[in-house]
């Protein structure tokens, strides 16, 4: 959107390229957020054209019985999913050549310096800039700049695997279009499909942060650490179990950190922050569509107001008490969705 207003970019990437690892599963854009900022951007048609309507569905099902509870109808919902890979090569796409500048990782952030904020990089090097945007995620390292809050560990990790429905059809079929829940107190199974026939398993669990160095775990051993999280399964119906027993990927913990509900900064001239950098929150859905939505209404204001100060104030006026009430509500979402044993 700065691009399409005729403002100078550059986008700065640790990664050393845009294939370099996974992008992770699928998500649903919001019509009133992620789908805003598509649409602003002239980016919704292709969206449109990649995204799954279909995917919206969800079930909820008895862990102990393995029968569907309750499936909402997904007519009435208007987030159709998209692999985040897939998003994210959009957005790569629609970018002028050389706007990405990979592999280069930031170290620190000076804001105040001499003719700008000053970006001190990785190798070594630095550059200068009127403003720098940490879009940086939960470990932000221009955060910093404007804050001294870190993340905290929620007490909810996610381990993560995969099944493919070519080999595992009878298994995912529980999963039904979209993504599937069931839950337990302190325990919960949640199972969500993407594009290619692989459906994303995560193992939910209220644990300490070193859960599995506790259990005497190497998540690297696969075959242990499927009899252990089995074992935490044992009063669950087989069919939901199975998920776990016949996945075929290894496992990844994914504990899930949250910064302060409401994140909340002095304005500094200079650097500011969207999406996960500034309001880390439990992963309901809202995380995605919230950065895209930043990230639209900053570039908005940058086009409209006098100044690039003026902007940023504008749009951090609107966007930190909107960001601190929907942290808030996640964090209550995430004890309703897994309730503590």
């Amino acid at each position: 959107m700065l691009q399409l207003h005729g403002h100078p970019v550059t986008v700065f990437e640790r990664e050393p390229g845009p294939g370099a690892r996974s992008q992770g599963g699928t998500l649903d854009m919001h019509p009133d957020s992620g789908q805003a900022a598509l649409r602003t951007a002239g980016l919704l048609d292709v969206f449109t054209a990649l995204a799954r309507p279909d995917g919206q569905q969800s079930r909820l099902l008895d862990a102990a019985t393995g029968t569907v509870q309750d499936q909402p109808d997904a007519e009435f919902s208007a987030g159709p999913e998209i692999d985040r890979g897939l998003l994210r090569a959009l957005l790569l796409d629609s970018l002028a050549d050389g706007t990405v500048r990979w592999g280069r990782g930031v170290g620190r952030v000076h804001a105040g310096a001499a003719g700008g904020t000053r970006v001190e990089f990785l190798d070594g090097t630095s550059e200068t800039f009127d403003l720098v945007v940490g879009a940086d995620g939960a470990w932000s390292r221009v955060r910093p700049a404007v804050s001294p809050a870190v993340p905290t560990y929620s007490g909810v990790t996610f381990v993560e695997t995969w099944l493919e429905e070519d080999r595992h059809a009878e298994v995912v079929r529980l999963v039904g279009h979209g993504t599937m829940f069931a839950v337990m107190p302190g325990t919960g199974l949640i199972a969500q499909r993407n594009s290619g026939g692989r459906v994303q398993v995560f193992l939910a669990l209220r644990r300490r942060a070193d859960w599995a160095a506790a259990a005497g775990l190497d998540l690297a051993d696969a075959a242990a650490t499927r009899a252990h999280l089995l074992s935490l399964l044992d009063s669950w119906h087989e069919s939901l179990r199975a998920f776990i027993r016949h996945s075929d990927s290894g496992f990844v913990d994914r504990p899930l950190f949250v910064l302060p509900a409401p994140h909340l900064w002095d304005h500094v001239p200079g650097v500011t922050l969207l999406g996960d950098a500034a309001h880390l929150m439990p992963p309901l859905g809202v995380g995605a569509n919230l950065a895209m939505l930043d990230g639209a209404e900053l570039a908005t204001a940058i086009a409209a107001e006098a100044t690039v100060d003026d902007a940023v104030r504008a749009y951090e006026r609107v966007m930190l008490p909107r960001s601190g009430e929907t942290a808030k509500e996640c964090v209550e979402g995430l004890d309703d969705l897994l309730p503590a044993a």
